[in-house]
């Protein structure tokens, strides 16, 4: 890879960068949970292809407009899940739509007490595999996944497990409290990693419960293939 510009190389050195080294180590990334793609700029200089796909339509219109200058960089709008064709209603929260879920606040409140929902939609799902098939789109540009759905990741993740062989490098934000009613935890992740032949390499912690528990950015790899990550 080209040297990397200032901005990627600040991003790569910033506090809890152990998360962040294995993208110097893949061709490109499928971003579930894109919002308005606030990575772009670090990903364009880190040469990656990149996937972005975000389930809000209106947010959706500013992560097409926010990519336009990066001709590596392609959207789709389509909700994650396990099943195909199913309806949600899907909750869209009251900071820029970050904290957006098919899911209902629960303990999240303990952490961001002024995050709340102010309007819900209703989105068909489709599974990550039935994506790629219908958009023709070749698992293997993409060695990382990236999620950020708000406690759904581990419905992302089985509705993908025919793709997993593609996926080197797997990121996820995860709690270990029931942030969400009904969401997927830390442990649940962890047993469905250990299943499918990845292992932790990373783990950042970002927000804490007064009460107990924690939020996480955690980064896994396929065993076989593990190594440390440069530091």
């Amino acid at each position: 890879m080209s040297m990397l510009g200032n901005l990627a190389r600040n991003f790569l050195k910033q506090p809890g960068a152990e998360n962040r080294h294995f993208l110097e180590c893949v061709r490109g990334v499928v971003h579930i949970g894109a919002n308005t793609g606030q990575e772009r700029e670090i990903y364009d200089q880190l040469g990656l292809q990149v996937l972005w796909i975000e389930p809000i339509p209106a947010i959706f219109e500013t992560l097409a407009a926010n990519i336009k200058p990066f001709a590596r960089q392609r959207a789709l709008c389509a909700l994650i899940t396990d099943r195909n064709g199913a309806e949600y209603r899907f909750n869209i929260a009251n900071n820029e739509g970050r904290s957006s879920s098919i899911l209902d606040l629960k303990d999240h409140r303990d952490i961001w007490p002024e995050v709340d929902y102010v309007e819900t939609i209703t989105l068909k799902s489709t599974t990550l595999t039935a994506l790629f098939e219908q958009a023709a789109i070749d698992p293997a540009d993409y060695g990382a996944l990236v999620m950020d759905t708000q406690g759904s990741e581990l419905m992302v993740l089985e509705g993908c497990v025919p793709l997993l062989h593609a996926f080197e490098y797997i990121k996820t934000e995860v709690s270990d409290f029931e942030a969400y009613a009904g969401c997927c935890r830390l442990a649940d992740i962890q047993a469905f990693m250990r299943k499918h032949g990845y292992r932790e390499v990373a783990r950042k912690k970002f927000a804490e419960r007064p009460q107990g528990g924690s939020y996480y950015d955690v980064t896994y790899r396929k065993k076989a293939l593990h190594r440390i990550l440069r530091k």
